[in-house]
């Protein structure tokens, strides 16, 4: 008994040493908070009115009914690359609009509001993370401006499109959405998939990186399941959440490192491979990235052979992506930007865009 006791007391006394070094030699944190606004209460503040909502719902549907091939029109996915300006959003935002009207009977275009960007190691990372340019990582402030840009685009009758890159970020702008991407770089990971399978919209899993379509193909399946996981309520607090799956989801063909997949030959192969996973063959052509060479100028010769397939009889092709803003190419994030040009991938200018998509009319009749 006596041993046991010293052996005890022994132990203590490491355990009392321990702590004490611990709490001597503690690093300084790596990390610091700052709270934000729940999605309640951002929802709130910038409210979806009644009317915007059922105009949602009904650009939902017509997206819907696109990839699933009952309506025959061409979705067509546009806009900046990135949003780093509201004002240039907004000019932009209303010239398509205008447009929308002149193509509606062979397109329904919808507007990319990109207001976050995958880093393959730094840079700026969007509105919704620093909307001053600055690093200041006002995210507050890019909540807010966001929710709003995407309010306004719904009161111009044009469905909201989207990248979901942080699932914590999803439940602040999901009710505003008729589209949604989930990226090259994030089709494999197991949070993103269960995100979309409570998604109330269409989504696009984009191909890999190096081009291949089995993990896009895969995160689909995953998605039209339904899944119990960890998350956040409305109220931003810790929750379990039961989604039912989601079945409308779709292929985004972006190219990878061998080159572009949107050739013929590349899309019989692809359909080829989803009726071998057992989901339908619905395709989306992202016309830049690699299947444009990262070069702005040649998105038109994308579309184009997209078009031309469609034409020969090629149903699976139900959509295309296309980066476009106000005026031509990219600039560098500095202190005095040129209006109109993209901060981060080079865009095709709005007089080469809108008449790419007059001249798409033709071929789509």
């Amino acid at each position: 008994m006596n041993a046991l006791n010293s052996a005890i007391a022994l132990d203590h006394t490491i355990c009392a040493a321990l702590e004490q070094a611990t709490v001597t030699t503690l690093p300084q944190a790596r990390r610091k908070t700052k709270g934000l606004l729940s999605p309640q209460e951002l929802r709130q503040q910038l409210p979806l009115s009644s009317f915007l909502a059922q105009r949602v719902q009904q650009q939902r549907e017509q997206v819907r009914a696109i990839i699933n091939g009952d309506d025959p029109r061409l979705l067509v996915v546009i806009g900046p690359c990135s949003i780093h300006s509201v004002e240039e959003a907004i000019e932009y935002a209303g010239r398509l609009a205008a447009l929308s009207e002149k193509v509606s009977e062979h397109m329904l275009l919808a507007m990319r509001i990109y207001i976050e960007k995958p880093r393959t190691t730094v840079g700026w990372k969007g509105l919704l993370y620093d909307p001053h340019l600055d690093g200041s990582a006002d995210m507050a402030h890019g909540l807010q401006l966001s929710r709003q840009l995407m309010l306004h685009m719904l009161e111009l009758n044009l469905p909201v499109a989207t990248e979901l890159l942080q699932p914590l970020a999803a439940s602040y702008f999901d009710d505003l959405l008729s589209w949604a991407a989930i990226g090259a770089r994030t089709s494999e990971s197991q949070i993103h998939r269960e995100m979309v399978s409570g998604l109330q919209l269409p989504v696009g899993f984009k191909n890999g990186t190096d081009g291949s379509v089995g993990i896009a193909l895969d995160a689909m399946r995953s998605a039209a399941h339904a899944h119990q996981h960890f998350g956040l309520d409305l109220q931003g607090r810790a929750a379990l959440v039961e989604t039912q799956g989601n079945p409308d989801t779709h292929l985004v063909l972006r190219g990878g490192h061998a080159g572009p997949n949107y050739d013929a030959q590349s899309i019989a192969q692809v359909c080829a491979a989803m009726r071998a996973a057992g989901v339908e063959a619905s395709l989306m052509v992202d016309c830049s990235h690699a299947n444009s060479g990262k070069n702005p100028q040649l998105q038109p010769k994308v579309l184009q052979s997209v078009l031309a397939q469609r034409a020969a009889g090629e149903r699976s092709l139900r959509a295309v992506m296309l980066e476009s803003n106000l005026l031509d190419g990219q600039q560098a994030l500095c202190n005095d930007l040129q209006y109109g040009i993209s901060i981060t991938d080079g865009c095709l200018g709005w007089d080469n865009t809108e008449q790419m998509l007059l001249n798409a009319v033709e071929l789509l009749q």
